[in-house]
């Protein structure tokens, strides 16, 4: 197997890398302070806290679980710590062996001066090696006017550069010319394969567990595989290991408890949260035609941790959701579509377990098992056409992490991860007075191993690297019978030759290759620095879809022997700069992408039912290019920021074929290409218990696919379509406003609470979703623009906690 000589490489540095814990008695001692800071009241762990030694003027940064090591000479030493709405503490130790302590920050409540979208250190933005990496906590999160009063995770990172939607209350989201299934989404480690409630309106991440969310768009490390646009990693909080609290909300579109707690105090904590819907009662309200919709979901968020020692840490996190969207009816994609009942039904299960062993000063060793479940079903219980549509993913995966600090110039980290696939594509099982005949396609099952190295070296203070290597393969595995198609002909039903089969368990088809990882900084002056950045992504699972916005009922597909995985290669260079305060920053960024094995459908596929996917779809080439700008003002009683995204992406189908070719083998614009995009995000806190937010967006129109010329056949008009994606739907432009009286946190009390007032889409402009036609001779005009939200939308939540 091609994964053995990388695994081998890997044991011999990690030999080398042991055998220099040796003592050596000719080297000058060095001893660690080690710990983590926390929040006083919560006793969570907070990230990016800037630790300086003032004797030597020595910088350090805490990571994502609060972890810190400072490296020093035997001596007495004065240690700073600081974070944006955290009171700064000075702690004076002295270094003479291993010192491990926990550092406990209070917080600065009287602070107006709040960070509204990033929670990163002040200055972390310039001294940071990766690019195109962003940090979002709930706080800021919080802080953007909400849709009908539902606080979203995901719609937060539209705000940010190089992040867009094809849509609004379109699902998923697209990142820097990637679609929506090429953005790896965890929740606390496990994959989520449907990030939205309601369709897609809402993010499945109930706000109340959120800790924080990083996107990371450009700068993937080694340790992240298996996606080839971005990773979206959601981490949930920390259960509280002091007190029993209770926290919640009531909202337009759902309602929120959560309780969290010790179990034993200090040693074994809980945190469970529920958060339903009940929408049904709003669309009595609504005209005749959506009078009989149904709307409704759920999801069920537990965490358990358990510190056994100050070395061991065990944590499980369990998710749960479901989703039941039925239409009273519809005229999407240009189409009447009688969907009264009609029913999408979909769920998801995730599940991990987390060990985090500090085995030394220098070494910490963090394994987990993972498991994840998605699975959706498509209902119509039509006595002449009943029939049920199912499918699901199974993911299962165990990896293992383990952190090498030698030295304060180098942190090396090196893993390995097994992942077992095990896909239902669909099957459709009809009701019992159907004239639907039963369709079960075969599961696609494989596995992806992959193995890493890297290593963040400081070179010297001006200059910093980030480099990095992951190897990845992917095992297919039957049972399953694989198709062999004529060679001088294009992938058909008609062109197949034979059929080969092979039993459960038997490896048939492999691939796999390297994918390097670099990222340098370079200080050119007191707050200024340049980056620049190389990534490979490769990508083995895919979601197949030919409509706007994938539905929840998409197909996902395994790469093998005809759907080659897709291969993504990314060069980036920016510029950051902060003023001497922090108070101001900017930053540019420019971005040149490479696709391979792009993937998308053949004209007049029919992808749901389909056998033999192959036939379906078709790969090629594609190339994305952009430039993103952010101006954002992190101090003083307006905050906010603006940024501002060029982005082109262009695929390129080409074949020697003409079934397989689409826009006659020359490059269209994809589906999510929108060139302009501008946010701005301006909060007001005049006190601390009121503030204002506004938010205005604006976007170039998505490319739509216009019909060319109309003929007929058999008195009837059938639409012709040439080119794909040659015209636009009209420019989409928005305001939302939101107010936030809280609790005066000068008047002490146990209970807390808040109220949230917002309009979505201030100014009720009726964006275009997508443009449909219905051909009419009575009618003078044939096309029609489909809006999903054409109004303001008002709201008001209410949140407590106590």
């Amino acid at each position: 197997m091609r994964l053995l000589p990388v695994l081998f490489v890997f044991y011999c540095i990690l030999n080398g890398a042991f055998a220099q814990q040796r003592p050596n008695t000719n080297a000058s001692a060095t001893f660690s302070a080690t710990g983590y800071v926390k929040d006083a009241k919560t006793g969570k762990p907070i990230q990016g806290v800037n630790i300086v030694v003032l004797n030597v003027s020595k910088g350090y940064v805490t990571a994502k679980d609060g972890f810190y090591t400072v490296q020093l000479s035997p001596g007495k030493y004065v240690l700073r710590f600081s974070h944006v709405g955290y009171r700064s503490r000075q702690d004076t130790i002295v270094l003479n062996s291993t010192l491990f302590r926990e550092v406990m920050m209070e917080d600065d409540s009287k602070d107006l001066e709040e960070v509204v979208v990033t929670s990163e250190a002040p200055d972390r933005n310039v001294r940071k090696v990766e690019m195109g990496v962003s940090q979002l906590t709930i706080r800021s999160i919080r802080r953007i006017p909400p849709l009908m009063g539902e606080v979203d995770v995901v719609r937060s990172l539209l705000l940010l550069p190089g992040v867009t939607t094809v849509g609004e209350g379109a699902p998923g989201f697209n990142v820097r010319g990637g679609s929506t299934d090429q953005n790896l989404i965890l929740f606390d480690d496990a994959p989520v394969f449907n990030s939205g409630h309601l369709m897609g309106f809402f993010s499945v991440f109930n706000p109340d567990v959120v800790r924080e969310v990083t996107l990371n768009r450009g700068g993937v490390a080694a340790a992240y595989g298996g996606r080839a646009s971005s990773v979206l990693d959601v981490r949930i909080k920390e259960p509280d290991a002091q007190k029993w609290g209770v926290n919640g909300g009531i909202g337009l579109i759902s309602s929120r408890l959560g309780v969290e707690g010790p179990i034993v105090k200090n040693k074994l904590s809980f945190l469970a949260a529920v958060r339903a819907s009940f929408n049904d009662f709003l669309f009595k309200l609504a005209p005749p035609n959506l009078r009989g919709t149904t709307a409704n979901f759920y999801d069920i968020t537990t965490k358990l941790k358990y510190q056994p020692s100050e070395k061991n840490t065990i944590t499980f996190t369990g998710y749960v959701s479901t989703d039941v969207f039925k239409l009273a009816s519809d005229s999407l994609s240009g189409q009447e579509i009688n969907a009264s009942s009609t029913k999408f039904n979909y769920q998801t299960m995730t599940g991990s377990v987390r060990w985090n062993y500090f085995m030394s000063k220098q070494l910490n060793l963090a394994t987990s098992v993972i498991f994840s479940h998605y699975k959706a079903d498509l209902s119509v219980p039509d006595s002449a056409n009943a029939f049920d549509l199912k499918s699901g993913v199974w993911h299962r995966q165990i990896k293992s992490d383990l952190t090498y600090t030698p030295n304060e110039t180098h942190q090396w980290q090196v893993g390995v991860s097994a992942i077992d696939y095990s896909i239902q594509p669909n099957t459709r099982i009809p009701g019992p007075y159907s004239n639907i005949l039963p369709i079960d396609i075969a599961r696609e099952q494989a596995y992806e191993l992959a193995a890493y190295i890297q290593d963040e070296w400081k070179l010297n203070t001006d200059v910093s690297l980030i480099a990095g290597l992951r190897y990845s393969t992917l095992l297919n595995r039957g049972p399953a019978s694989i198709r062999t198609y004529q060679e001088n002909g294009p992938r058909q039903d008609e062109n197949v030759t034979s059929t080969k089969t092979y039993g459960a368990g038997k490896i048939y088809n492999t691939m796999g290759g390297l994918e390097p990882r670099l990222a340098l900084r370079w200080s050119v002056g007191e707050g200024k620095s340049i980056k620049a950045g190389y990534s490979r992504l490769r990508q083995y699972i895919q979601q197949v879809t030919n409509t706007t916005a994938a539905l929840p009922t998409s197909r996902w597909h395994l790469s093998d022997l005809y759907t080659k995985p897709v291969i993504a290669d990314q060069w980036s260079l920016g510029y950051f700069r902060n003023t001497p305060d922090n108070a101001f920053e900017v930053s540019g960024e420019v971005y040149y992408k490479t696709l391979t094995n792009a993937i998308d459908y053949r004209d007049g596929a029919e992808l749901q039912l389909a056998q033999a996917v192959e036939t379906q779809i078709v790969q090629g080439s594609g190339q994305a290019y952009g430039l993103e700008g952010l101006l954002r003002k992190n101090k003083g009683r307006w905050t906010g920021f603006m940024s501002y995204t060029f982005a082109r992406t262009f695929l390129t189908m080409d074949s020697p074929f003409a079934s397989e070719r689409v826009n006659n083998g020359n490059p269209y614009p994809a589906n999510y290409d929108k060139p302009h995009t501008i946010n701005i995000l301006a909060t007001h806190r005049p006190t601390t218990w009121f503030s204002m937010s506004l938010n205005f967006t604006y976007s170039t129109g998505r490319p739509t696919t216009q019909p060319a010329a109309i003929s007929r056949i058999g008195g009837a008009q059938v639409p012709i379509y040439l080119d794909r994606n040659q015209q636009r739907v009209p420019d989409y432009h928005r305001l939302d406003f939101s107010m936030t009286f809280e609790q005066n946190p000068e008047k002490k009390k146990r209970n807390q609470s808040s109220w949230v007032f917002s309009v979505y889409n201030v100014y009720a402009h009726k964006n275009a979703y997508s443009i449909f036609y219905k051909l009419s001779p009575a009618s003078a005009s044939d096309a029609y623009k489909l809006s999903i939200f054409g109004t303001a939308f008002p709201s008001l939540t209410y949140n407590f906690k106590f």
